[in-house]
C-alpha cells in the first residue's frame, strides 16, 4: 500500500501565501507598466518645459547684458563694459538655436521665435552696433540726437512683449499636459483599487479553505480529549486522527502523554500505599517483612532478602532481618561485610545494581511444581544522611521494568528515615527500661538531696535579695551612663558647630579683607599721588584734603589689620615665630617712632632701660613690637599733658611668682608704659581688655578708636607666654605693665597648640600692614624674596629705569587699573591693561613684548595662577618679570604664586614706594 502523502499545516499555509504572492506579482507587473508610462510623460513635461523656460530666460539675459554693456560703454567710455555685450552677442544665437530645435513639434512657437530673433537682430543693427561705433568715434552730437529719439527702446519693448506672449503659450501647454497626466493617474488609481480587491478576495478564499482543513481536525482531537476527561480518571481512551499533518503529530504526542500520566498515577498510588503500610511498626524485623511483601506484590518479584547494618568488632556488618519466599531459611547468606559480594559492593558504592544475565549457580526460586531460575536481580541500598543503613535484594522471573525500578527507588528515598526511626525507637525502649531501674536508685538519693535542697533554697533567697540590690545599682549606673553619653554627644555637636562657626568667620573676614582692600588700594595710591602734587596743580587746601584722605585710608587699613589679628588669635591660628631680638635697640626704636607724636601733643616722652636687661632675648619680635606700639599709642591718645614713661627692666629672682618659675625661660622682662592721662575706673579694668571696649563706652567718644588694641595686646602677650597688668587712678594716669619671658627653648607647654594657616595673611602682607600701622613719616621697603635696599623718593628721578618700559596691568577692578596706570605713567612707562587672564594671553600673543607684568590673582574666567602658568608654559616666557598682586592674601598664597610662575609677590593695598622698589629690582636685573 502506498504511503499517504503528507500535507502539513506549514505546507498548506505556504501554498496559500504563494497563490497570494503570484496574484500580487501579476498586479505589480501591470501597475509598474502603467507607472512607467506615467513617469515618462512626467519626465517629458519636467525636462522639456523646464529647458524651454531656461533657454528663454537665458536669451533674455543675454539681451539684457547687451543693453547694459552698450549703455555702460556709451556713458563711461570704458571698454570693459563691452565685454558682457560681446559675450552675449556671441551666445544668444546658440541658445536660440537650441530652443528652436526643442520646439520642432510646435510650429506656432517656432514662428514666434523667428519674430523674436528678427526683433533682436533689428535692435543690434539699429541701436546696438551703431551707437557703439559712434562712441568709439567720440561722436557725441550724433549720439545725443540718437538717444533723443531712442528707437532702441521700442525694439526692447517689442522683444519683451514677444517673450511674454511666448511664455504664456508655453505655460498653457504645460498645464494641458499636466491635466492629461492627472487623468492617467486617476485611471491607474482605479485599476490599483480593483487589483487590491481581487487579491483580497483570493486571499480570503484560500484562508477559509486552509482554516477549515485545520480547524476541523483540531475539533476532532478536542472532542476526543473531552471524552477522556469526562471518564473521571480513566485514561484508557486514545486519540485517532485521519489527517497526515502536524495535528496527527499532536495526537500521537497526546497519546504518549496519556500513557506517561497513566504510569505516573500508578507510580504515585503504589508509593503512597508503600509509605502508609509501615506506619506504626516498632521493630526492624516486622518492618522488613512488611516491606518485602508489599514491594514484591507491586513489582511481581518472586524472591527477596532484607539486610540491616549492625556494628561489631570487625566493623560494619549487614545482617539479614527478613526474607520473602524463603525455603527453610536458606534464602541467601545471613550477613555481609562492606564490599563483600553484591550486597557489600552495593553498600560500598551506594548505588543500585540491576542484573539481567543471572548465572546458573544463583539461588533457585521454589514453587509447588519445582525450582525456577530467576531472570533478573535488583539490589538497592537504603540511605540515611548519606550513610547506607540497609540493603534490599529482589529476584524476579521477569526483567524488572524501568517503571518498577523507579517505584522501588522512590520508595527507598524516604524508607531510610523510617528504618532509622524504628531503630531509634527500639533504642529508646531499651534505654527506657534501663532508666526505670536507675530511677528507683535515684529516688533514694533524691530524698537525701531534698534536705540539701532546702538549705540551698535558703541561701538562694539571700542571693536573690543581693542580686536585686545589684540590679537596682546597675540600672542607676546605666541611666547615668546614658546621660553622660548624651551629654558627650551634645558637647561634640557643640564643638563641631563652634569649629564651623570659626571657619565661616575666618572665611568671612578673609573675603571682607579682599572686598575692602581692593577699593582701599586705589584710595591710598591716588591720595598719595595727589598729596605729592608733582604737577603743582593743587592748592594747599587740596593738598591737605589729599593728606586727610591718605591718613584716613591708613587708619581704615589699620582697623582691618586689627580685626584680622583678633580673628586669628580667637581661632587659635596665629603663628608665633620665635627668634632673637636685640633689646639694646628698643629705646631708639621707641624714640624714633613716637618722638614726633610727643612733640605734636606737647607731652614729654621718657624711656628708662635698666642695666640688667639682657641685650638679646628670644621672642616673636613682630608681636612684641606690636604690643609696645599699641600701649604707647593708647598712652599718647589719652594723655593731654604731662608725660609718657617707658620703663624696661628685668624681673628680679625674688619677685618671680610660682607660675613664672614653672616656665622654661632665661629671664623675665617687665616693660611698663605709664602716662599722666585721664585714668581708668577700677570697675572697668577688665572691660578694656575685651574686644571693641573702651573706658568711655558712650555713643559719642572723645578719643575715638575701635577698642581692639588692648584686646589684641592681651592675646599676643598670652601667646608669647606672658600677660599684661594694669594699675590706674582716674585723673592721675594709668600704667600698663607687660611681663614677658625669653623663650630660648620654645613656647611654654600650655601654648603648644596646633596652629593652622588661615586665609587672612601672608608674610609679605604682614610686613606692609606693619608699615602702615606704624604710620612712619618715611616710607620703608620690605624684603620679599631678595634683598631690596631702601630707596628714597628723590633717587627715583635720578634713575631712568622706568623710562619707556612696557608694562602690562592685569586686573578686573577698573579702580585699581586707573590708580596703577596713573602712577606708573608718571614714571615714563608705557601702560597696557587687560581685565582677565584670557585678555592677557591674547595681548601677549598679538602685541610687542612687555618688560614687566603686574598680575592680579582673583579674576573672572581665568585667574592669575592659570595665566602665569600658561605664560611660563605655553608662551615659554620664563625670564619675563611677573609681580603678583592680590587683596585676599592667604598664608600659602605666596608659595602658590611662586609655584605658578610669579617672580615676586605684593599684597594690596599697595605702597607705591615698595612697588617701585620691587619693579626697579626686576627691571634692572
Amino acid at each position: 500500500m502506498e504511503k499517504k502523502m503528507r500535507f502539513g499545516i506549514k505546507f498548506k499555509i505556504i501554498i496559500g501565501y504563494l497563490i497570494v504572492i503570484v496574484c500580487l506579482f501579476i498586479a505589480f507587473i501591470v501597475l509598474n507598466s502603467q507607472i512607467s508610462s506615467l513617469q515618462k510623460e512626467r519626465n517629458f513635461i519636467i525636462d522639456h518645459d523646464i529647458e524651454v523656460h531656461d533657454l528663454t530666460n537665458r536669451i533674455e539675459k543675454h539681451l539684457l547684458d547687451m543693453e547694459t554693456g552698450q549703455r555702460g560703454y556709451i556713458i563711461t567710455g570704458e571698454a570693459s563694459y563691452l565685454e558682457p555685450y560681446n559675450s552675449a552677442a556671441s551666445s544668444w544665437e546658440k541658445d536660440y538655436n537650441a530652443l528652436y530645435q526643442l520646439l520642432n513639434n510646435n510650429p506656432n512657437q517656432q514662428e514666434k521665435l523667428e519674430k523674436i530673433k528678427g526683433s533682436i537682430q533689428d535692435w543690434i543693427e539699429v541701436a546696438g552696433e551703431p551707437t557703439i561705433a559712434l562712441k568709439r568715434e567720440n561722436n557725441t552730437k550724433e549720439l545725443q540726437q540718437f538717444f533723443e529719439k531712442d528707437p532702441g527702446r521700442q525694439y526692447m519693448d517689442d522683444i519683451r512683449s514677444q517673450f511674454s506672449s511666448f511664455r504664456n503659450v508655453e505655460k498653457k501647454s504645460t498645464e494641458t499636459r499636466a491635466a492629461e497626466l492627472d487623468q492617467k493617474n486617476q485611471k491607474i488609481k482605479i485599476g490599483l483599487y480593483g487589483l487590491l480587491l481581487f487579491v483580497t478576495l483570493i486571499s480570503l478564499a484560500i484562508a477559509i479553505v486552509l482554516s477549515n482543513s485545520i480547524v476541523n481536525t483540531i475539533k476532532e482531537v478536542t472532542q476526543t480529549i473531552k471524552r477522556i476527561t469526562a471518564s473521571k480518571g480513566e485514561l484508557k481512551g486514545r486519540i485517532k486522527v485521519r489527517s497526515n499533518d502536524e495535528i496527527k503529530d499532536l495526537g500521537i504526542a497526546t497519546n504518549a502523554l496519556l500513557e506517561n500520566i497513566e504510569e505516573r498515577n500508578w507510580l504515585q498510588t503504589n508509593i503512597a500505599h508503600a509509605v502508609t503500610m509501615y506506619q506504626g511498626i516498632a521493630s526492624v524485623d516486622k518492618l522488613a517483612e512488611k516491606f518485602l511483601f508489599t514491594v514484591s506484590e507491586m513489582t511481581g518479584a518472586s524472591f527477596g532478602a532484607f539486610y540491616v547494618r549492625e556494628e561489631n568488632d570487625k566493623g560494619d556488618l549487614f545482617v539479614k532481618q527478613a526474607a520473602f519466599a524463603d525455603r527453610k531459611g536458606d534464602a541467601g547468606r545471613e550477613s555481609f561485610l562492606i564490599g563483600e559480594g553484591l550486597i557489600g559492593q552495593a553498600a560500598l558504592e551506594k548505588r543500585t545494581l540491576v542484573i539481567n544475565d543471572v548465572p546458573d549457580t544463583y539461588q533457585l526460586i521454589a514453587s509447588g511444581l519445582g525450582d525456577v531460575k530467576p531472570k533478573s536481580i535488583f539490589i538497592v541500598p537504603v540511605l540515611f544522611e548519606d550513610e547506607v543503613i540497609a540493603v534490599i535484594e529482589l529476584a524476579s522471573l521477569h526483567e524488572f521494568t524501568v517503571l518498577e525500578q523507579e517505584l522501588i527507588s522512590q520508595v527507598i528515598e524516604t524508607f531510610g528515615l523510617t528504618i532509622n526511626g524504628v531503630i531509634r525507637r527500639m533504642e529508646i525502649a531499651r534505654l527506657l527500661k534501663e532508666s526505670q531501674a536507675m530511677t528507683e536508685e535515684l529516688q533514694a538519693q533524691s530524698e537525701e538531696l531534698q534536705t540539701q535542697s532546702e538549705e540551698l533554697q535558703m541561701q538562694s533567697e539571700e542571693l536573690r535579695m543581693i542580686n536585686e540590690q545589684l540590679e537596682e545599682r546597675t540600672k542607676d549606673a546605666e541611666e547615668k551612663s546614658f546621660e553622660l553619653e548624651a551629654a558627650k554627644e551634645d558637647l561634640e555637636e557643640k564643638a563641631h558647630q563652634l569649629e564651623l562657626n570659626s571657619q565661616y568667620k575666618s572665611e568671612f573676614l578673609a573675603n571682607m579683607s579682599h572686598e575692602l582692600r581692593t577699593p582701599l588700594n586705589s584710595i591710598l595710591i591716588l591720595s598719595e599721588m595727589l598729596e605729592e602734587n608733582a604737577a603743582k596743580t593743587l592748592s594747599e587746601d587740596e593738598e591737605e584734603y589729599a593728606r586727610i584722605i591718605h591718613s584716613s585710608g591708613k587708619d581704615l587699613l589699620a582697623l582691618i589689620n586689627d580685626i584680622l589679628d583678633l580673628s586669628k588669635v580667637e581661632s587659635g591660628k596665629l603663628d608665633v615665630l620665635l627668634a632673637e631680638m636685640n633689646m639694646s635697640e628698643l629705646p631708639d626704636q621707641i624714640e624714633r617712632n613716637f618722638s614726633h607724636v610727643a612733640e605734636q601733643k606737647k607731652v614729654q616722652l621718657k624711656i628708662n632701660k635698666a642695666q640688667d636687661v639682657p641685650d638679646i632675648i628670644h621672642t616673636d619680635e613682630k608681636r612684641f613690637q606690636q604690643i609696645v606700639k599699641n600701649l604707647l599709642s593708647n598712652a599718647f591718645k589719652f594723655t593731654e599733658s604731662g608725660s609718657v614713661t617707658v620703663s624696661i627692666q628685668r624681673v628680679a629672682d625674688h619677685r618671680l611668682t610660682t607660675a613664672m618659675r614653672t616656665v622654661d625661660t632665661d629671664c623675665w622682662l617687665e616693660i611698663a608704659v605709664a602716662d599722666t592721662g585721664i585714668g581708668i575706673p577700677k570697675e572697668k579694668h577688665q572691660l578694656i581688655f575685651e574686644a571693641f571696649q573702651q573706658a568711655d563706652g558712650a555713643t559719642v567718644r572723645k578719643y575715638g578708636g575701635t577698642g581692639l588694641g588692648l584686646s589684641i595686646c592681651s592675646e599676643f602677650a598670652k601667646l608669647l607666654g606672658g600677660w599684661i597688668s594694669l594699675s590706674s587712678e582716674v585723673g592721675k594716669g594709668s600704667t600698663f605693665t607687660l611681663y614677658l619671658p625669653s623663650l630660648s627653648n620654645g613656647l611654654v607647654d600650655y601654648e603648644k597648640v596646633n596652629f593652622a594657616y588661615e586665609e587672612v595673611a601672608v608674610s609679605v602682607e604682614e610686613a606692609v600692614e606693619e608699615a602702615v600701622e606704624e604710620a612712619k613719616p618715611e616710607a620703608e621697603i620690605t624684603e620679599i624674596d631678595h634683598p631690596v635696599q631702601s630707596v628714597e623718593p628723590s633717587l627715583q628721578d635720578d634713575e631712568n629705569v622706568f623710562q619707556d618700559k612696557r608694562v602690562l596691568i592685569v586686573d578686573d577692578d577698573q579702580r585699581n587699573i586707573f590708580a596703577l596706570k596713573t602712577a606708573l605713567a608718571k614714571q615714563g612707562m608705557t601702560i597696557m591693561t587687560a581685565h582677565n587672564g584670557i585678555e592677557c594671553l591674547e595681548m601677549m600673543k598679538n602685541s610687542e613684548p612687555f618688560d614687566l607684568i603686574l598680575m592680579d590673582i582673583m579674576m573672572p574666567q581665568m585667574d592669575g595662577y592659570e595665566a602665569m602658568q600658561k605664560i611660563r608654559g605655553e608662551l615659554k616666557l620664563v625670564d619675563l618679570p611677573i609681580i603678583a598682586l592680590t587683596a585676599k592674601a592667604m598664608k600659602n598664597d605666596r608659595e602658590k604664586c611662586l609655584e605658578a610662575g610669579a617672580s615676586d609677590y605684593i599684597s594690596k593695598p599697595l605702597d607705591l614706594n615698595q612697588l617701585f622698589s620691587v619693579m626697579r629690582v626686576w627691571l634692572v636685573n
